[in-house]
């Protein structure tokens, strides 16, 4: 693998956001950090770090980072989108007399084109990950197990796939929200997050019910506009989109740009900051930036506008960063590190819980005695808590990773017509992702289910809806040779 990571990164053309790159696997990498922090397992059950010791709920306005992740991701699908216009047959890249540029470029065949490419490494690793997940689940219970830290296992090593139901809606929306976005630029944010606004409003002021629901759409889809503000250079820290490191660092600039190009990044990092100060001080808004056991709001599901203004921030902390971080990332030791870390990112967050509760788990089964939470015992087994659950989800990576190497890419063309069907295949595949997450992998055999929109889904369910939707996306964006 080493070689091969080392051609990677040599091959980087000098065009690439290599910060991009960087921003993707830190985020995750947070997470998987917090998630593991915030574990607070005993014999009895797994609760949560911050509900033990509130004074750490603070800390959430530095972990909690998936904003960031979906500003990476309107970035890459604005490129990825915009590549596929150019490089399909009849594209500003093609040649103008290819005889399938009607059918190749038409709305409905591009936008198949690209469900299909940023699905597949969604995708692949995900079901996967499901498919040995739910054959664990079945046995366990067939030999009559399901109780203790293993049921309670088998309900939360699914709950992080919420993510990548979200993600997977921003692929859906790209083309259609990129559109407003080049219309429109700052008021296409703009709409979304006053609509993010209006939904509290209706919430918390009006008591409207279910209104809320609305912001899981309108908070990320606001994220992920800035990454399309990002990939058209209007956010100022350094070049748009497709420059490389020596210009993102400020090379050849004229005295005072660099500050000017820092102005957008700092108003929407103080901005951010003041709005979730003010938000949460004087608003309903609780201080933690991701869920709490037994709170009534939760900033997080649904999101809420403190979120978003806690996003804004963040967006704006990193760009600030861009430049110092790519002269780091221009040394070929560092890249080469970013590099490897990609190749692998999605499979260590699918399996990283499984390491984790497999780590108590085998503590329990070896008697070794479990400190209760945050007390200084607790504090001193944690760096060999966190050792271990690393060591065990490389192991899992190494027999994983390869289902997140993208399949080479279709030569075939998808035909006209295809985007409806496209469309109806990643919507399964979200619904059914999101289902997942909130029934989890227990009670197969008594048929559980979870209200997803209001009506019941169980898990065999939520896998056919993901696995179905995916089989349509892969059909309508292959099309015929």
């Amino acid at each position: 693998m080493g070689s091969a990571v080392r051609v990677l990164a040599e091959a980087t053309p000098a065009t690439r956001d290599r910060y991009v790159d960087l921003l993707r696997v830190g985020s995750l990498a947070v997470v998987v950090l917090g998630h593991w922090m915030m574990a607070a397992v005993t014999p009895d059950g797994v609760g949560n770090l911050l509900a033990v010791v509130p004074a750490l709920q603070p800390l959430t306005w530095l972990l909690q980072v998936m904003p960031v992740f979906f500003f990476v991701g309107g970035f890459s699908h604005a490129l990825s989108y915009r590549s596929l216009l150019r490089k399909r047959p009849g594209g500003p890249a093609a040649s103008a007399d290819s005889a399938s540029a009607d059918s190749a470029t038409s709305p409905d065949s591009v936008y198949a084109a690209f469900l299909r490419a940023r699905l597949q490494r969604l995708l692949r690793p995900t079901m996967v990950f499901v498919l040995v997940w739910g054959v664990v689940a079945l046995l366990v219970q067939l030999l009559g197990g399901g109780g203790g830290l293993t049921g309670v296992t088998l309900r939360l090593v699914t709950q992080p796939l919420w993510f990548i139901g979200i993600y997977l809606a921003m692929v859906a929306f790209t083309p259609p929200l990129l559109r407003l976005h080049e219309r429109y630029g700052w008021g296409a944010f703009a709409g979304l997050a006053g609509a993010a606004a209006a939904v509290d409003v209706l919430r918390f002021a009006a008591g409207v019910p279910y209104v809320e629901f609305l912001n899981f759409a309108f908070v990320w889809l606001a994220v992920h506009q800035l990454g399309f503000l990002r990939a058209d250079g209007r956010l100022g820290a350094g070049s748009a989109s497709g420059t490389g490191s020596a210009s993102a660092s400020g090379a050849g600039s004229t005295p005072g740009s660099g500050l000017r190009s820092l102005r957008v990044p700092a108003l929407l990092a103080g901005g951010g900051l003041i709005g979730a100060v003010v938000l949460v001080t004087a608003g309903p808004y609780p201080l933690s930036m991701v869920g709490m056991p037994g709170e009534k709001v939760s900033n997080m599901a649904p999101p809420t506008l403190a979120l978003l203004a806690h996003g804004l921030w963040l967006v704006g902390a990193v760009e600030l960063l861009r430049a110092p971080a790519a002269r780091l990332l221009a040394r070929p030791r560092a890249w080469r590190t970013v590099v490897a870390a990609n190749g692998v990112a999605m499979t260590a967050f699918l399996w990283h819980l499984t390491a984790m509760l497999g780590v108590y788990g085998v503590l329990l089964a070896l008697d070794v005695p479990l400190p209760e939470p945050a007390t200084a015992a607790w504090w001193a087994q944690t760096p060999l808590r966190l050792a271990a659950a690393a060591a065990l989800t490389a192991a899992l990576v190494a027999a994983f990773r390869t289902f997140e190497h993208p399949a080479p890419p279709s030569a075939a063309t998808p035909a006209p017509g295809s985007g409806p069907l496209a469309a109806l295949g990643a919507t399964l595949c979200l619904l059914g992702v999101l289902g997942l997450s909130m029934v989890g992998l227990g009670g197969l055999l008594e048929g559980r289910t979870a209200l997803l929109i209001a009506i019941p889904v169980s898990a065999p369910a939520a896998v056919a809806m993901t696995l179905g939707g995916w089989l349509l996306v892969e059909r309508a964006g292959r099309g015929a040779r």
